[in-house]
């Protein structure tokens, strides 16, 4: 069978079931590919391979018939050519451990959106420090699950410095509704990924304490400089920010409900707690985890990220909420844009 973009047809894993996982499976059934899901809940699996429905994640939505899921790791990795890992950042390393062998000699791309606590990897380091023999990329854009099911036109980016592996998986998921990009910069296009969960926090709550418009469009735009600024300290291209990985993202995440991250900041403007706000959105938001992390490195690098350091004080120093902005108003003045050619 070759499936219809006419591209050759791969055995895909998919690791994670989650609301992404699950959407790029559809994807690559739709055209045409073999899929296996990982899934760790049986009632999950039972729920992909009898209803096809992720009942947990993506109810309502049809996921292809095709696409066959399972708890057992090996058996899903066995015959795969591609691996697509789609699980959060803190289960990261256990599960790449338990691949361990099983994914030598494969595609591997990760589309996790995290910064591991305590060592500062990102997903992309933890494939190289964890296993030989692989070839490895990174997929990240703005791309909201429930979107992509729903057949909503969406982009995103592979990056790798492997032109072929670019090559190989937009065509396992290009399609009329989704596009992949390509580019080299795997770190700036991981690290942009990582760093927008912070001020899609940052902008739910400003929605929820109902700020004007033109407060929410220099929210995003100041984070969008101190993303960059951050990044380019530790080595990523600062172009890569310009694109879908960076203000592609940035914009998707701090404007929709749809994102988790959002969901969590909005609750916490509503003057919920931290607690509360994870109890009701049921699943991980990568964005507190980051926040931690990234707080800790931009001190040690004395980078300059008034809005990350506002949103720390809210949430772990008991900082008052509607202190955040004008915090940042008597801030040092800065450059509007940063890394121009002078």
């Amino acid at each position: 069978m070759t499936p219809s973009n006419g591209s050759r047809q791969y055995t895909i894993a998919i690791l994670g079931g989650g609301s992404f996982g699950t959407a790029l499976s559809d994807i690559s059934a739709n055209n045409g590919h073999q899929v296996r899901l990982w899934m760790r809940n049986p009632e999950q699996v039972q729920g992909i391979n009898d209803d096809h429905v992720n009942h947990r994640y993506l109810p309502g939505f049809s996921i292809h018939p095709s696409v066959w899921a399972s708890t057992d790791l090996q058996t899903v990795l066995a015959d795969a050519d591609i691996v697509l890992i789609a699980i959060p950042s803190k289960s990261f390393r256990s599960v790449v451990q338990q691949a361990g062998d099983l994914l030598k000699g494969k595609i591997v791309v990760s589309t996790t959106k995290g910064i591991e606590p305590v060592t500062f990897d990102l997903m992309s380091e933890i494939l190289k420090e964890e296993v030989s023999d692989i070839r490895m990329g990174v997929l990240s854009g703005p791309n909201l699950a429930k979107e992509i099911v729903a057949k909503a036109v969406t982009a995103s980016v592979i990056a790798s410095e492997d032109d072929d592996l670019c090559e190989i998986v937009q065509s396992v998921l290009h399609c009329d509704y989704f596009r992949v990009y390509s580019n080299h910069d795997v770190y700036g296009v991981e690290l942009a990924g990582a760093l927008k969960n912070i001020y899609a926090i940052v902008t739910g709550m400003g929605t929820a304490m109902k700020m004007g418009e033109n407060t929410k469009s220099m929210l995003i735009t100041r984070s969008l400089a101190e993303m960059s600024r951050f990044a380019v300290k530790l080595g990523a291209n600062p172009l890569t920010f310009l694109g879908l990985a960076g203000v592609g993202d940035l914009i998707a995440t701090c404007t929709s409900s749809l994102s988790r991250n959002y969901q969590v900041g909005y609750a916490l403007g509503q003057g919920k707690t931290l607690k509360q706000a994870e109890e009701a959105l049921g699943q991980v938001a990568e964005g507190v985890n980051t926040l931690c992390q990234v707080h800790q490195k931009a001190e040690e690098l004395g980078v300059y990220m008034p809005l990350a350091d506002g949103l720390h004080k809210i949430i772990f120093e008991g900082y008052d909420v509607q202190q955040l902005v004008k915090s940042m108003m008597m801030k040092e003045l800065k450059t509007d844009v940063e890394f121009m050619v002078r």
